[in-house]
């Protein structure tokens, strides 16, 4: 299991989640994306997708874990859809996201990789949700206040899980360069403070295809698979297989 994080909205975490869910099962795997984002769920929509059950049903006891599994056809993954705006499932109890996050890890032995597009920022349901990810892969880019945020989600899940395969991801960078000086910022933060520096698993740039592709609810490497970001997410595939 994978856990995508980025501890500040806006920095493409979800669409990211959904390129490397695309990307992976493009190489034979077999994929499951988890919308972890509790209270703004919003996977199915960048995706274009009408489920037809949700994890609201999952919480509410009406259908199990793998009941509600919605397939991603065009991509050849596997979604499981949140409920945007249910501020019942963004304040459920820990024994219940306990039980759920069991559920998960459950289904999870049925697939090659599940990744979870966690929510932004570092409450306690968004680090609950990543519990079970041996593997966390931070989005960054090079805003201050995206440093700074994925600086505070490592070094508490650093702290809490010190076991955590924590990997990194630039985004939206001008060039290679801008995000290698992007990482340094925060892996010399990192080192400094928490005397632990996570790993660079690669570097995506700027590309006016992304936003295209979302506005067309549909997976870059279906409408742009040639673009830079859907080679550049290609390339973090390769290396995570």
């Amino acid at each position: 299991m994978i856990a995508i994080a980025s501890g500040k909205g806006g920095v493409g975490k979800t669409w990211f989640a959904i390129t490397l869910s695309h990307a992976l099962a493009r190489s034979g795997r077999k994929v499951l994306l988890f919308d972890g984002d509790l209270g703004l769920a919003n996977l199915d929509i960048q995706l274009g997708l009408t489920p037809k059950s949700d994890l609201g049903s999952v919480i509410s006891g009406k259908l199990t874990m793998g009941q509600v599994i919605t397939r991603y056809d065009d991509g050849g993954f596997d979604v499981i859809a949140g409920r945007s705006g249910s501020g019942s499932l963004a304040n459920l109890p820990p024994s219940r996201q306990r039980l759920l996050a069991d559920d998960l890890a459950q289904l999870a032995t049925t697939y090659d990789h599940v990744l979870l597009d966690l929510g932004a920022g570092i409450d306690r349901t968004v680090r609950q949700m990543a519990t079970y990810a041996a593997t966390c892969i931070v989005v960054v880019t090079d805003e201050p206040t995206a440093l700074t945020d994925a600086y505070a989600f490592i070094k508490v899940t650093h702290i809490e899980r010190p076991e955590t395969n924590i990997q990194v991801v630039a985004n939206m960078v001008n060039s290679n360069k801008e995000g290698e000086r992007t990482f340094n910022t925060l892996s010399k933060a990192c080192q400094g403070f928490l005397h632990f520096s996570p790993n660079l698993l690669g570097i995506i740039r700027r590309d006016n295809k992304v936003r295209e592709a979302i506005r067309n609810q549909t997976s870059l490497l279906i409408r742009y698979p040639s673009s830079e970001a859907a080679v550049d997410v290609e390339s973090i595939a390769n290396k995570l297989t």
